[in-house]
């Protein structure tokens, strides 16, 4: 039997130490699971492992695309699987860690399959999203798949938010002419290994002052001087993420420099509460405070495998 020990949780909340420390224990490898760790010209803003930590156990998937790379999560998906394949030749264990909900999904779950969409839909899709904004695409799944629209409206309303989501919304209805939804749920992913989900958790008060503290460490770092140097690509997906676009806005002349620091804690502080109420949906996961005792969590980890 092949175990994923997944570790999932808010932005701040000590995931990186955790699973250092079972990777020690278990003699095992990790896999990255933060998309935002993903990008080599990103290193401050997404609190990348520093050398001593990436030193301390074998790290994939930290800092190995560009910015410039067209990656998704289906890529990542692929990719990773196929690392965990080489990685359980010759070990029974593996560590999934990240605070990305949507990737860490991929790994445990799989994704849905959806037919080819003609090119010349998604260009139609996006063409007139940069004419008429969110609005435009908002409507569109409205009219389309109704049922849907208001399942997101009620379990995921950021969603509605999201131009590439809500895109990818559309331009399937228009290109199938079917319902989003009606392509969700219809394939069973079998995956060769059981996941083993740890979740870390604090009291909010605990995870916003650890957020404002990151923040001020990042800053400090020199978190102005990399948003900066990726400033003239501001417009890129992976550069679409708190901690640099407030910057952005800042070199723009938007924001002074302290209500741009100030809105990168707000907009953590609220990713954090997005990411818990994510994690919070699978049952599955056991929840330890942060500060909890690692050999209480190996114990656990041990009575999962047990069994």
């Amino acid at each position: 039997m092949k175990y994923l020990i997944t570790i999932v949780g808010p932005t701040a909340i000590g995931k990186t130490a955790l699973s250092i420390a079972l990777a020690q224990h278990f003699k095992c490898e990790i896999i990255s699971c933060d998309s935002r760790q993903f990008f080599k010209e990103m290193t401050i803003g997404t609190a990348v492992p520093n050398q001593e930590e990436l030193k301390a156990a074998t790290h994939h998937f930290i800092q190995n695309k560009s910015i410039f790379e067209n990656y998704t999560v289906g890529d990542y998906e692929k990719e990773a699987l196929q690392k965990l394949e080489e990685l359980f030749q010759n070990n029974d264990y593996a560590i999934l860690i990240g605070g990305s909900g949507l990737y860490v999904d991929a790994i445990l779950k799989g994704f849905d399959e959806f037919p080819e969409i003609d090119p010349k839909v998604r260009a139609e899709v996006n063409s007139n999203y940069e004419k008429l904004g969110i609005a435009y695409l908002q409507e569109q799944l409205q009219n389309l798949d109704p049922a849907y629209y208001e399942k997101i409206e009620v379990e995921n309303p950021q969603t509605l938010q999201n131009p590439q989501r809500m895109m990818r919304f559309v331009e399937v209805c228009i290109g199938t002419q079917k319902p989003y939804s009606s392509f969700l749920n219809q394939k069973k992913n079998n995956r060769n290994f059981t996941p083993i989900l740890i979740g870390l958790e604090a009291d909010r008060e605990i995870i916003y002052n650890r957020i404002n503290q990151r923040v001020d460490i990042m800053m400090n770092a020199g978190l102005p001087e990399e948003a900066e140097s990726l400033y003239p690509n501001k417009a890129l997906n992976a550069l679409q993420t708190v901690g640099y676009r407030e910057l952005f806005s800042y070199f723009d002349g938007d924001f002074s420099l302290p209500f741009a620091i100030d809105e990168i804690k707000k907009n953590t502080r609220r990713f954090s509460k997005r990411q818990l109420t994510w994690f919070k949906r699978n049952e599955n996961t056991q929840w330890f405070d942060y500060a909890t005792d690692r050999k209480e969590v190996i114990q656990h980890i041990a009575l999962s495998i047990r069994q």
